[in-house]
């Protein structure tokens, strides 16, 4: 993979620049919307690429791993020929489902004992399996096997947490360099900074994660449930430390405000559920504040769904028409709801993009914290 840095903003740290790897180019700061198993919810890959037009998205080692499994994506040539995906995919390692699956798991030195959340059968990854798997997978960047902390987390658990991390990571590269690459097509590995919210251990962590040198670097453990304040505080420490030269994942992350204040801070790439998520529970994000469109208000509001336009689904269906759909629980709904939300997110980053190379960011997303914090 190849990263250049074309503009760092003047009055903050944005930065706007250029990835490119075998599936392309990938411009940042970028959002990618998430496919855990394989698909994006209720997206076709047609409008995924064609209207939301993103230049990666995830997919989760966990799930795949437990199905479709990983012998059939073997078979299959890799996840991008089995989805139908030509472009660039990231996955992350499976650590975080292992910290949200606290009742099933068991974590050791050697690795995490864990529990099917579909059928209740009993898997081991670890750091050297993970990154088998992820060869298999065939992403075009994978991620180190890590512990992701709960918040809050006391601060002996953090340290002990954060170190077996670190070991965790240099076994991970130790068994990467006796791994080939499964497709004819190279991976590229992002190692991931943890700490929980304590600022030592987060400075210690990025410090550490800077010096193995590699390509690209990720921050975890945040967005479990800690205060936003506490999320930009880690994460301009963390920045501060990691190499400026090398692209910045901050891993699910989160609202459009999040975002917008994360790239000031330096961040380049992001990943959530939340456009998704919400989307299927009836909330759009727009740039000016969020629609709860199951809300009476909006049954006889026959304007579009947003004057602004970013996917087909936008000036073809109205607000009325969407709330019908969620009333009258049509999968149809979940839909639009769902092409509108990624759409807005990967307006949102590019616009953010424009506004770095132009050189009024700082202005541009003042306004915009401003205008997306209300609910219409």
């Amino acid at each position: 993979m190849k990263f250049s840095l074309h503009h760092i903003d003047s009055r903050s740290k944005a930065r706007a620049g250029t990835m490119i790897t075998d599936h392309g180019a990938i411009e940042t700061p970028i959002f990618m919307p998430v496919g855990t198993v394989a698909s994006v919810k209720g997206v076709h890959q047609r409008e995924l690429k064609e209207e939301i037009n993103p230049d990666i998205i995830l997919g989760n080692t966990y799930h795949l791993f437990l199905r479709p499994k990983i012998d059939i994506l073997k078979q299959a040539g890799g996840l991008h020929k089995f989805m139908g995906w030509d472009r660039n995919i990231l996955t992350d390692s499976g650590g975080y489902q292992v910290y949200s699956l606290s009742a099933n798991r068991k974590i050791k030195e050697e690795g995490v004992k864990f529990k099917s959340h579909i059928d209740g059968s009993t898997h081991f990854f670890t750091p050297e399996n993970v990154m088998e798997i992820q060869r298999i997978i065939g992403a075009d960047i994978i991620m180190a096997f890590d512990e992701c902390t709960p918040y809050p987390c006391d601060y002996g658990y953090a340290k002990r947490s954060m170190h077996m991390t670190h070991r965790w990571l240099d076994r991970c590269m130790a068994h990467l360099e006796k791994t080939p690459f499964e497709y004819d097509y190279a991976q590229t590995f992002f190692p991931i900074v943890q700490g929980s919210t304590y600022t030592d251990l987060r400075r210690q962590s990025a410090e550490y994660i800077a010096g193995v040198g590699a390509e690209g670097n990720a921050i975890g453990g945040l967005s479990v449930g800690e205060p936003a304040e506490e999320m930009y505080a880690m994460t301009e420490v963390v920045c501060d430390i990691l190499p400026t030269d090398k692209p910045r994942y901050l891993m699910g992350v989160g609202t459009p405000i999040n975002i917008l204040e994360n790239i000031a801070l330096g961040i380049d790439m992001f990943d959530c559920v939340m456009p998704t998520r919400n989307a299927r529970n009836g909330m759009l994000f727009t740039a000016h504040g969020t629609i709860n469109i199951k809300n009476k208000k909006w049954e006889d509001d026959f304007s579009p769904l947003d004057e602004m336009g970013m996917t087909f689904v936008d000036q073809e269906y109205s607000k009325a028409y969407l709330r019908h759909l969620f009333a009258a629980n049509e999968y149809l709904g979940k839909q639009i709801a769902t092409i509108h939300n990624l759409g807005f997110y990967l307006w949102l980053v590019r616009e953010a993009r424009k506004h770095i190379l132009a050189g009024d960011f700082s202005s541009w997303k003042n306004r915009m914290v401003q205008q997306m914090d209300k609910r219409l």
